[in-house]
């Protein structure tokens, strides 16, 4: 799943230091989820709570619509609950959406989201793995310009020779406007590097082209490339990375820290 490193003080002190710098970000970025998915659930029967952080310290500065919010400087995350329904079939619930910060508007809540991702059963055991997933979003005005929008996210991905993992997502978002040609095409992916069982590293890349039928002008489109640490603890897993923007129509930086365990065991 992503990259270890070597020493254990090396370790301890790469954690200590991203934490501390995330902190602020956690007190005080411009999406709920900066993830790719690599088609691991949680087991049936259990519950997994996972806390998204993203803070954007140098980002667009205008929102991307009316009202919307402006992604500079700003922080925003989700709580994320999810139970094992089956072995291959995982039930999903994002609530509280929010942004504790933003420019023009301090804190505020964003809605809600509503997922099921469907697998194949114990992906991370299999050479070749797959799944998709389905999102169904509320949102307030300023965190999407339509009440109602929607996710499809196919997983595809290879673990070669348990150290190598590629994944990639080819997402495609709907705001049930426009038909199929309108739906727009934001894919992520991600190449880890797995040192042992409980350390990665990653890089990862995360874009939006616009709509199907029409991609956007390079320079108007969002990409964004990230390096990114994993750790599985037995207590708490962390993820935490940084992205920089390689196009006009992304941020500049922005920084990622993502905590989950599991609430409950069989």
């Amino acid at each position: 799943m992503e990259l270890r490193l070597t020493s254990l003080c090396g370790r301890g002190r790469v954690v200590l230091l991203f934490v501390l710098l995330a902190a602020p970000v956690v007190a005080l970025a411009q999406t709920d989820e900066i993830q790719v998915y690599d088609a691991e659930i949680a087991d049936q029967g259990i519950f997994n709570v996972m806390l998204h952080t993203n803070f954007t310290p140098s980002g667009r500065k205008f929102a991307d619509y009316p009202g919307g919010i402006i992604p500079n400087h700003s922080v925003n995350g989700t709580v994320e609950w999810a139970y094992g329904v089956k072995d291959w079939w995982e039930q999903g619930l994002y609530m509280p959406v929010w942004s504790p910060y933003s420019e023009q508007r301090g804190g505020s809540l964003n809605g809600f989201k509503i997922r099921e991702l469907f697998v194949r059963p114990h992906a991370k055991d299999h050479t070749f793995f797959y799944g998709v997933n389905f999102e169904f979003s509320v949102n307030y005005h300023y965190w999407e310009p339509k009440r109602f929008t929607s996710e499809i996210r196919p997983i595809v991905g290879l673990h070669l020779r348990k150290k190598v993992d590629f994944i990639f997502n080819p997402i495609v978002d709907t705001d049930y406007t426009g038909g199929p040609k309108n739906l727009e095409f934001v894919p992520a992916t991600r190449v880890a590097y797995n040192v042992d069982d409980k350390w990665a590293v990653a890089a990862e890349e995360y874009s939006d082209f616009g709509p199907l039928h029409d991609f956007m002008p390079i320079h108007k489109q969002f990409h964004e490339v990230w390096a990114v640490m994993d750790h599985s603890g037995k207590a708490l897993n962390i993820e935490a990375g940084v992205g920089i923007g390689v196009t006009g129509g992304a941020d500049k930086l922005t920084f990622k820290l993502m905590l989950s365990r599991d609430l409950n065991s069989k």
